[in-house]
């Protein structure tokens, strides 16, 4: 962001907020700036998952260790997850940046040679060198779902399963969009929030006020939001990752791109590369899996050229602005 783009933004706010949450909105995004800054130019750290041991990578998009530690006694092969042991610290704090670290080619040119990658995240177009990967199937771009804002779970479970049946890759990285945002019951209960158009006129729920900022400016709590991030995670794992689990071999390892801010380190949501706990520390789950065959893929990929205007809208809709 720009510094004439964050006097805009405030400008926005004190007119929305008035002059003391204004302040607050100004002052909390110029220091998630600040914080970005560093992670760019000064100091960053990280663990490439290619250093770890796996044939299936499961990217759990926003993913954080404590989510996933309240929802694991629901989940066989999450029975033991132990959130503080069984993480790593991400190499990116957003999908950007953990996109162009992790297919380098410059540094693992072996290692995408030998990976098919399968995903529902419109930031591919990130990737340095997409002829690099095996192969690489963007499924946000065929099986995007314009009610959800995203590619549902069942969708790119069931490319994965197709892609891991049909060539010879040696691993395979399937990278669901869920847990983030939007998350599913704010969908089902606020379509507006969500809205490129709709709300113009009601300052309340203007597109511009994203979920964020209403978190920040007490609109919604922290445990609403928490809530529906949680059941988000149960809708990818229900519907994704249990029937991947059953339709692919070999060892399984789930994780995330990144974190998520919730107000932790007061920074909310993950607007910048900020090198912080909440946003670098991610889950680290290994399980074994087996294919049953009982899975028949059903989408067919297509090649569909999508505008930048197509892509900025999916990316809008993902709380990308």
């Amino acid at each position: 962001m720009t510094f004439n783009e964050w006097i805009e933004n405030s400008v926005k706010r004190f007119e929305r907020d008035g002059a003391a949450m204004g302040i607050y909105g100004a002052v909390q995004e110029l220091y998630e700036g600040g914080l970005g800054k560093i992670g760019e130019h000064v100091y960053n750290y990280g663990t490439p998952v290619w250093e770890k041991e796996w044939d299936v990578l499961v990217v759990l998009d926003t993913c954080r260790p404590d989510l996933l530690a309240e929802v694991s006694g629901e989940y066989e092969f999450l029975t033991e997850y132990d959130p503080n042991h069984d993480r790593i610290n991400s190499v990116g704090s957003r999908s950007p940046e953990w996109i162009r670290k992790t297919f380098d080619p410059d540094n693992y040119s072996k290692e995408l040679g030998e990976t098919a990658y399968v995903s529902a995240n419109p930031h591919t177009r990130d990737i340095p060198d997409p002829d690099a990967l095996y192969l690489m199937d963007e499924v946000w771009k065929y099986a995007w779902d314009e009610n959800w804002g995203n590619v549902p779970p069942e969708s790119l479970t069931d490319r994965a399963v197709a892609v891991w049946r049909e060539y010879d890759a040696e691993r395979l990285i399937v990278h669901y969009m869920q847990p983030h945002a939007p998350y599913r019951p704010f969908v089902q209960k606020h379509p507006e929030w969500y809205s490129l158009t709709v709300g113009m006129d009601n300052p309340a729920d203007r597109p511009e006020m994203n979920m964020w900022e209403r978190l920040r400016t007490g609109r919604l709590s922290v445990e609403n939001t928490w809530e529906a991030y949680r059941d988000t995670l149960r809708w990818v794992l229900d519907n994704g990752v249990l029937p991947l689990l059953e339709n692919v071999d070999g060892k399984v390892a789930v994780t995330s791109d990144h974190g998520e801010g919730f107000g932790d380190w007061w920074y909310y949501g993950h607007s910048t590369p900020a090198p912080i706990p909440p946003l670098k520390r991610v889950p680290w789950a290994t399980t074994e899996a087996s294919d049953s065959r009982e899975l028949n893929p059903e989408i067919e990929p297509q090649a569909v050229r999508l505008s930048d205007r197509e892509v900025e809208d999916r990316l809008a809709a993902l709380g990308y602005r």
